[in-house]
């Protein structure tokens, strides 16, 4: 059956379509998702789409953690039963959620941030990632201000020792980000948060490159592996 993956619509998304035609090239079905909707309606993966959910009050992702679609999602991305994708503000809400370590803070340039970037694939061992070899540098868009990743040595030394650190910034990072990181993942595997925006580089035609289709085949392969159908065949 077709894998269906959630994509949420907050107040202030900006990229939920966007989102959801990758979802639709990378063979999936998309479903939108309401911010105020506590039901995830039976999908096998969630999409927090890039934005400003909530207009970005207090702190980036500080309100919509507590959004009731994510009533259900904390619990079921914790125990590792749900992938889930954060992009940029996704990622943002995925850190405000604790379901990820460290926290997206301003650009060491102050300034809004917005090109093509390349980035090197650290990590093939997620559900969002295995149809990249580790090492291979894509080239997708990076779009924000307040993108740079930070936590203590602890938490860095934590993430790369377990192999969590999921892409990194080919070259300097251009917002600061500490080690140059792009991007992590859980303990489990099954959730992602990225900085830049894969769904912007799925379309030869709209975008710099198709590098970023990867994260959503990769999903739907995983899926594919670990359905019901597949375990008993």
């Amino acid at each position: 059956m077709t894998a269906r993956v959630g994509v949420v619509t907050f107040p202030g998304s900006l990229d939920d379509r966007d989102a959801a035609r990758a979802v639709r090239l990378a063979g999936a079905e998309p479903v939108s998702l309401w911010h105020d909707d506590s039901d995830l309606r039976g999908v096998d993966a969630v999409i927090l789409p890039g934005g400003f959910s909530y207009g970005d009050y207090l702190r980036c992702g500080a309100i919509a953690r507590f959004a009731p679609v994510m009533t259900e999602l904390v619990p079921a991305a914790r125990a590792g039963s749900l992938p889930v994708l954060g992009i940029c503000n996704g990622f943002q809400i995925l850190c405000e959620s604790h379901l990820l370590p460290g926290a997206l803070t301003r650009n060491r340039s102050l300034r809004f941030v917005n090109r093509d970037q390349q980035v090197r694939i650290e990590s093939a061992a997620t559900a969002w990632t295995s149809r990249y070899t580790e090492g291979e540098a894509i080239r997708i868009v990076l779009k924000s201000g307040e993108g740079s990743f930070v936590a203590d040595e602890a938490t860095l030394d934590e993430l790369e020792r377990s192999g969590r650190v999921v892409a990194r910034y080919v070259g300097e990072a251009p917002n600061g980000a500490r080690r140059g990181i792009a991007g992590i993942g859980n303990e489990h595997g099954n959730v992602v948060g990225l900085m830049p925006h894969p769904e912007h580089a799925v379309e030869a035609l709209t975008g710099a490159s198709t590098d970023g289709l990867g994260f959503f085949t990769s999903l739907v392969e995983y899926l594919a592996d670990t359905s019901p159908a597949a375990a008993t065949g």
